[in-house]
């Protein structure tokens, strides 16, 4: 479930600069970051009823459902393809 090494080559298919090809699987990580978040917090609000909080839930180890590594699902996006991004023109570019 690690991060299996890509090769340089892949990435620069992709784009040219490899400082970008980082930029964008860091934001891509921390947007999965944050979706996983805002799925937690909606599942517990679900369970609390008005504010009362009833006994915490016991988790059962067995139950327990590792989810994919944030930089993983970045880097796999990446590398496949699926990830789309526009660069933003600053003034001194254009200048």
């Amino acid at each position: 479930m690690g991060l299996e090494p890509i090769s340089i080559k892949n990435m620069e298919e992709k784009t040219n600069d490899l400082y970008e090809a980082v930029v964008v699987m860091s934001k891509k990580a921390k947007q999965v970051i944050n979706e996983r978040t805002i799925e937690k917090l909606m599942r517990v609000s679900d369970q609390t009823e008005m504010g009362v909080f009833d006994d915490e839930e016991n988790i059962n180890p067995e139950d327990y459902e590792e989810l994919t590594k944030p930089t993983t699902v970045a880097v796999d996006s990446f590398v496949n393809g699926d990830l789309e991004w526009t660069k933003k023109s600053s003034e001194s570019d254009s200048q």
